[in-house]
């Protein structure tokens, strides 16, 4: 008697876990398929190999998986309760004594494992990769001279941001550089040098000018200013889009980084809400994989009679799990304003769970048909009754 609550588990166990792994490797393929097709540029206009292509698109995957590994075992619940109340082993089961925490109980392991991954990607994978990938954007900027800028072509890595060489040497060396840069319109600035050359130094690239001009113009209307120099150095990792400033973003940055920013942190100083959002998103995340598997039990979990009866409960169960994620991330957005709302980042997926632990027991109980509901069915009754008795009639008659 020991042994089938045990066979019971695993069997659960296997199916759930099987469904998760396959509807997440779907999701991530259809996500970095998306990712792709936005990174395309990077082979088709930038001069980047293939390698360097792949290496970026998958590096943007783990910002992601907080918001696909709990989708993925939300979807693989229900699927896994609807093919059992299908092919009726939740009814063989409950008749051989099974609660709905039986059933429960393996689902809540798998969540445990996705849990534990969300939270392991949110603290350590999402910032190693997202750092990884800020490397490698500042790499195809600092390639992008050298590979991309063809003399005697005007090249647009970017919106407003133009660059132009008359000839390139065989050691590198640019000679009659424009480099138009008019991103920022409250300082538009044009760069005419006679040669340059990329200088690389560890990590960081610059683009070293030699006997030129500098025209900058602050805003519309007012006179031009030309700077002389004789070297000149632009820091490369000014081509990178302006959300990816010289300051790390909150998702780039460790636990340690997020309390314990430095003393001279120009983010921590003006937006320390971003940081403070972010912290608790991490540790609010794992939380939703137990309130979307107590949701998906509590409304499919039990046996239902008709197919309507399972599509209303599934399309339920999808809705408030969905609804109670956006809920979430709005609350982030609220921590973001105020340190006084930090409640609300846990709040939202603990009363998703409490909501669910109620329901899912509530369901074990069995209640009293509404009068409605017996009327329907004593009419239906009659009218089967009456339909068997019509078909008797005619094979009676032909005895004669």
């Amino acid at each position: 008697m020991m042994l089938a609550p045990k066979i019971l588990s695993r069997y659960i166990f296997r199916q759930a876990a099987g469904a998760v792994l396959l509807i997440l490797l779907s999701l991530t393929g259809i996500v970095w398929i998306a990712l792709a097709l936005r990174q395309l540029n990077l082979v088709t206009s930038q001069g980047q190999d293939v390698w360097l292509f792949i290496k970026m698109t998958l590096l943007a995957l783990p910002n992601l998986m907080a918001l696909i590994a709990p989708i993925a075992l939300l979807v693989a619940t229900i699927h896994v309760l609807n093919r059992l109340s299908g092919d009726s082993e939740l009814i063989v089961m409950t008749a051989g004594g099974a609660t709905i925490w039986h059933i429960a109980r393996p689902l809540l392991l798998v969540a445990c494992f996705v849990a534990a991954g969300v939270a392991a990607v949110n603290h350590w994978g999402m910032p190693w990769s997202l750092r990884l990938l800020r490397e490698y954007v500042i790499q195809v900027r600092t390639d992008l001279i050298t590979q991309v800028i063809q003399p005697g072509k005007f090249s647009t890595p970017e919106n407003n941001l133009t660059f132009h060489i008359r000839e390139r040497s065989l050691d590198g060396e640019l000679k009659g550089l424009v480099m138009h840069d008019a991103r920022d319109q409250k300082q538009v600035s044009t760069f005419l040098s006679e040669r340059g050359w990329i200088i690389k130094q560890d990590k960081d690239a610059y683009l070293l000018m030699e006997t030129g001009h500098i025209l900058r113009r602050s805003a519309v209307g007012e006179p031009v200013r030309i700077i002389e120099f004789q070297k000149y150095a632009v820091d490369l990792a000014r081509f990178e889009a302006k959300e990816q400033g010289p300051e790390l973003k909150p998702r780039e940055r460790y636990y340690d980084e997020l309390v314990h920013p430095a003393a001279d942190d120009v983010l921590a100083r003006t937006q320390p809400g971003l940081l403070r959002a972010e912290l608790h998103e991490r540790f609010s995340s794992p939380l939703y994989p137990f309130a979307f598997v107590l949701i998906a039990v509590a409304f499919v979990g039990h046996s239902q009679t008709t197919r309507q009866n399972r599509v209303q409960s599934i399309v339920a169960a999808f809705l408030i799990s969905a609804g109670s994620r956006l809920g979430g991330l709005a609350g982030i957005n609220l921590v973001t304003l105020r340190p006084s709302n930090v409640w609300i980042a846990y709040t939202i997926p603990l009363g998703v769970m409490l909501l669910g632990l109620v329901m899912a027991q509530s369901g074990m109980r069995p209640r009293k048909q509404s009068r409605i509901g017996a009327g329907l069915a004593a009419a239906v009754d009659r009218f089967a009754g009456l339909g068997r008795l019509f078909r008797r009639r005619p094979s009676a008659y032909s005895q004669r």
